[in-house]
């Protein structure tokens, strides 16, 4: 077969670092950016943060509001009208990505992933006063980390210091006191805990039961501290600590046989049986399930680290005039910038020799143009939600529409995985909480008018129906599907359980009241 050369024309596209970058950094949550920022300021010189703030801090202290500016370059001629515009129709000028805050004066076209190797679009600033404005948000305040109080274990050491133990029992009561878990239980058994101490050999076995016999003794003298409940080993015993301490009455004595030997009884609102096992008529079996329920289950939650919990948003909407206004969060705006006395010595090097040292600087400014285009491409998309979702922000859940990753996708010229990415850990603030942006996509179900209603408003629908619900006669799923039908809602009994489970509602048989 005789060789030749054929010339062939193709289009692929090439995913350059940079795009690769930009990808990575749109599917970081909050925290996990953060670190990434953390981790290019240790690698890259020419990247510092502004002023004396870590990059970490966030979340913490109330910053004021960066504008976005009348010539910023942030808003691409064609794909809003007008991004100063509220995303209800309200006449205040939400704020967004402040481009000084980066470093950033300029910024290209970044819908086909490719930019131009020209910077001079890019300049330094040595000041971080010029970028920021106060023209947020002044009715919002940022959620603040809760002061951390003692923990559990600091709390009963300093109740163990008040006790005259000998030095031996103090230090088996310290063993245990570490021993405890987040909740209050011990975390392993006593003779575990023993042969960790003494040893596991058969030499070691008189000097094992030995320290066994002093733990058990120092486990009573740790279930006397407070909170009630705290070293129980299961719920049960936790629970009849607690009840212990209860004034003594015919119902407190019912209660502790019932944590002793009937508590699945009880979760299974069996009243019959109950009232068999115990020997106790109606009346007095309510008083003991009062005394039950007003129980601690987890005596170690108090002390709980709060700020461990919460969550920070990205994005803050609230009302401005007839609509709402839609803004970045600036406490989780990082504050980077290029440092302007490395950039001007790169400059001053005309023969080649700093090379490597241009590269790391162009690098520098790709990694803050994408975190820019990160920011500009989550406030474009919750703007575009909020719009559709109007509903939501004027009546709550109960008023959600559905709507699709689609639907936001055609309307902002983005691909469907890039609103994945986008609505994945991050989160808005509304006026009736903090959810992920994926809380506001749901599938749609069919009206008797012919219309779609949200599944996320038929399980707000589901649990305002189970709110109202008689304790004595809980509605079933068949009742709750035959409930939503009357409204125009056909949702079969299928859907309606998986909509409670997903809301962790229980069935009807545990929900009974006794």
């Amino acid at each position: 077969m005789k060789p030749s050369l054929q010339v062939r024309l193709s289009q692929h596209l090439a995913l350059t670092p940079q795009l690769q970058q930009s990808i990575r950094l749109l599917q970081l949550s909050t925290l996990e950016l953060h670190q990434e920022i953390e981790q290019m300021l240790e690698q890259n010189p020419f990247l510092e943060v502004e002023g004396d703030q870590s990059p970490m801090e966030f979340g913490l202290e109330r910053v004021s509001a960066p504008e976005r500016a009348a010539d910023s370059a942030i808003d691409r001629p064609g794909d809003r009208d007008d991004a100063a515009t509220d995303a209800g129709g309200g006449t205040d000028e939400p704020a967004g990505v402040d481009s000084a805050e980066f470093g950033v004066a300029e910024r290209e076209d970044w819908d086909n992933g490719t930019e131009a190797d020209d910077f001079d679009g890019i300049r330094e600033l040595p000041s971080s006063n010029s970028g920021s404005g106060s023209g947020g948000d002044e009715d919002f305040e940022p959620i603040e980390s809760a002061d951390a109080g003692p923990s559990l274990q600091d709390h009963l050491r300093r109740q163990l210091l008040g006790m005259r133990l000998s030095p031996e029992d103090f230090a088996a009561v310290s063993i245990l006191i570490e021993s405890l878990d987040d909740d209050g239980y011990l975390a392993d058994p006593l003779e575990e805990i023993a042969m960790r101490l003494a040893g596991e050999g058969d030499e070691f076995a008189e000097a094992r039961e030995e320290l066994l016999d002093r733990l058990r003794c120092a486990l009573k003298w740790l279930q006397s501290l407070e909170p009630a409940g705290v070293g129980a080993s299961n719920l049960g015993e936790c629970l009849v600590l607690q009840l212990r301490q209860q004034p003594r009455c015919e119902a407190q004595a019912v209660a502790i046989i019932i944590c002793k030997q009937h508590l699945e009884l009880l979760a299974r609102r069996d009243a019959k049986k109950l009232m068999s096992a115990t020997g106790a008529d109606e009346t007095l079996l309510r008083a003991a399930q009062a005394l039950i329920v007003a129980c601690e289950p987890k005596p170690g939650r108090p002390f709980t680290r709060a700020e461990a919990n919460i969550v920070v948003p990205d994005v803050i909407v609230s009302k401005s005039g007839r609509g709402w206004k839609v803004q970045l969060n600036p406490d989780v705006m990082p504050k980077l910038r290029i440092n302007d006395l490395y950039a001007q010595a790169i400059r001053g090097q005309r023969n080649g020799s700093g090379a490597g040292l241009s590269a790391r600087l162009q690098e520098a400014r790709w990694f803050m143009k994408n975190i820019l285009q990160r920011f500009d491409t989550i406030l474009r998309v919750s703007q575009a939600i909020v719009e559709r979702q109007k509903a939501f922000f004027t009546h709550g859940e109960i008023a959600m529409k559905p709507l699709v990753l689609r639907e936001i996708a055609d309307e902002l010229g983005l691909h469907e995985s890039t609103i994945s990415r986008v609505t994945t850990a991050k989160y808005m603030n509304t006026p009736y909480g903090t959810f992920e942006l994926k809380y506001f996509f749901g599938s749609s179900l069919n009206t008797e008018a012919g219309g779609n209603a949200s599944s996320t408003a038929v399980r707000a629908l589901i649990k305002q129906l189970v709110s109202a619900e008689n304790p004595s006669k809980p509605l079933s799923d068949n009742q709750l599907s035959d409930m939503l039908a009357e409204q125009g809602i056909q949702v079969a009994r299928r859907t309606v359980a998986k909509y409670r489970e997903a809301l962790k509602i229980a069935p009807a048989n545990l929900r009974k009241a006794l």
